[in-house]
């Protein structure tokens, strides 16, 4: 069964670093690109970067330069390293791929505080 759980969210200070991990179980992560989305309140989702096998990465502008995606083939998981905090990046954080159709997990919520 495929299963993607996000964790690591938290309520921080806008100039902090988080990171939030995606552990999946049913695929590999090796073997499949992986991306992050955001959603804020009130507003659609928000594509934010993906990883692919070979782990070169793709941002969005409105992150890059800040966010950084990586993984660990060994724990089967998918981080997104978050740097320079601000309030408008508060949401909820998901990770995801696609196989025929787009899996999700159920998030973690991220709040920056000014």
């Amino acid at each position: 069964q495929v299963q993607l759980v996000e964790s690591g969210g938290g309520l921080v200070q806008a100039g902090a670093s988080l990171r939030i991990s995606c552990v999946a179980s049913g695929i590999l992560v090796n073997d499949t690109t992986m991306s992050w989305y955001r959603q804020a309140p009130g507003k659609t989702r928000e594509f934010l970067g993906y990883i692919v096998r070979g782990g070169g990465t793709v941002y969005a502008e409105s992150v890059k330069g800040r966010f950084a995606i990586s993984k660990d083939n060994a724990k089967n998981t998918v981080y997104l390293q978050m740097n320079s905090l601000k309030p408008e990046d508060t949401g909820v954080y998901y990770c995801s791929f696609t196989r025929g159709v787009n899996y999700w997990g159920r998030g973690t919520q991220v709040t920056v505080s000014s």
